[in-house]
């Protein structure tokens, strides 16, 4: 292939770009994961992730995806048979339902259209018929990656507070954490399920679990086999600074950095700065005529712009066009949005230079696509970033 010069735009929702400050602190030589010297990094990134969590309970770390950590979670707290509660917010709570399925698990699915968040009315509702009490957890996704939609998870919480259901509340944020705002402890959740390739800014590898006391309790008496995603295993050896089986050391030197990253800007300051660029994001889209897949202003994404297509355009063939002519890649549509949506991700390392970049390289590719839009995307983003 012929050198393109400058640099390729990564603007998926995930993995994103890694910084070059964690690119060259995990290329430090590994250590012995025995030794007393991994004690230090073992408990400041176990430390440090109850922080980026906003939890007092332990967070678990597990050399995985996203998907590993999801299937830790279960494994812990529900068997074959087990009823669970899923809410279908999009793709990734499709798949994860899906796992359920394969772990012989009871499934049951509240619908949704991919285009709103969790209706928590809906999961009342349905925690009110269960009169006997045998749903044992109910699975949300916080950020629907697939979408670009962000749930209320507090309001979740309310909802089976409310009816008094021992149910666990089990959240996915694999896409939120540490770029909207998350709060373990305050919003209620018994475990959240994270992955070190979005907000972290890290390369895909590390899946986390970060847990309740409930939940802790919950899994000491469930009777399902696990030995690789056993919490027990893990919480022990985590005690000292350790993991109870080899680490994946250079990305924990890696998660070091980006903690430290988050902390010298201080949370709510990323927050602040992907409502912002959000903010411009859409603003450019709307100003293009088009669609967000998002259709609550309360629940738009603040870490990837869900763009809907016209009829009978081919959202895939608009970002190969893209792609080919200004090296630049855009999220595919998933699942039912296949080929009729795009989606901009603007998480992670980012800043506002890079967004219009990015809205740069859409806006010309609309137009060499044959997309009709109205041209001048641009300048409404950039009259958001300038207020």
């Amino acid at each position: 292939m012929a050198y393109r010069a400058g640099r390729h735009f990564l603007q998926i929702p995930g993995p994103s770009p890694v910084p070059e400050r964690i690119v060259r602190a995990s290329s430090a030589a590994v250590i012995d994961h025995r030794g007393p010297d991994f004690a230090d990094l073992g408990h400041s990134v176990l430390s440090g992730m109850q922080r980026i969590f906003q939890t007092q309970s332990p967070v678990v770390i597990y050399p995985s995806s996203g998907t590993g950590a999801w299937e830790a979670a279960l494994s812990n707290l529900v068997g074959p048979g087990d009823r669970v509660l899923f809410y279908e917010t999009g793709q990734f709570a499709a798949l994860w339902k899906q796992m359920a399925d394969r772990l012989q698990l009871k499934g049951d699915v509240i619908s949704g259209d991919w285009r709103t968040g969790v209706d928590a009315n809906r999961i009342e509702d349905a925690l009110r018929a269960d009169t006997a009490g045998s749903i044992r957890a109910v699975c949300v996704v916080h950020h629907e990656t697939s979408c670009g939609i962000t749930s209320n998870i507090r309001a979740v919480r309310d909802a089976i507070d409310a009816t008094g259901h021992p149910a666990l509340l089990l959240v996915d944020s694999i896409s939120g954490l540490a770029s909207v705002e998350y709060r373990h402890d305050a919003w209620g959740a018994d475990v959240t399920i994270s992955g070190s390739q979005k907000g972290l800014m890290l390369p895909p590898g590390l899946g986390f679990n970060a847990l309740s006391e409930r939940a802790i309790d919950a899994s000491k008496l469930c009777a399902t086999p696990r030995s690789y995603w056993d919490w027990d295993d893990m919480l022990a050896a985590n005690a000292n600074g350790y993991f109870p089986y080899t680490p994946v050391t250079t990305l924990l030197y890696g998660l070091r950095e980006a903690i430290a990253m988050l902390e010298e800007e201080g949370l709510d300051n990323v927050f602040a700065r992907h409502q912002r660029l959000g903010d411009a994001c859409r603003a450019a889209v709307a100003h293009w005529g088009l669609e967000t897949v998002c259709q609550n202003p309360a629940e738009h994404s603040n870490v990837l712009t869900g763009v809907m297509m016209p009829d009978g355009v081919d959202a895939d063939a608009v970002r190969r066009i893209i792609l080919e002519r200004f090296d630049m890649s855009l999220g595919t549509g998933l699942g039912k949005l296949k080929g009729r949506a795009f989606r901009i991700g603007h998480l992670g390392d980012i800043n506002e230079l890079t967004l219009m970049g990015t809205l740069s390289g859409v806006e010309m590719g609309l137009g060499l696509a044959d997309v009709p839009h109205r041209a001048g995307g641009l300048e409404a983003a950039m009259q958001v970033l300038k207020q």
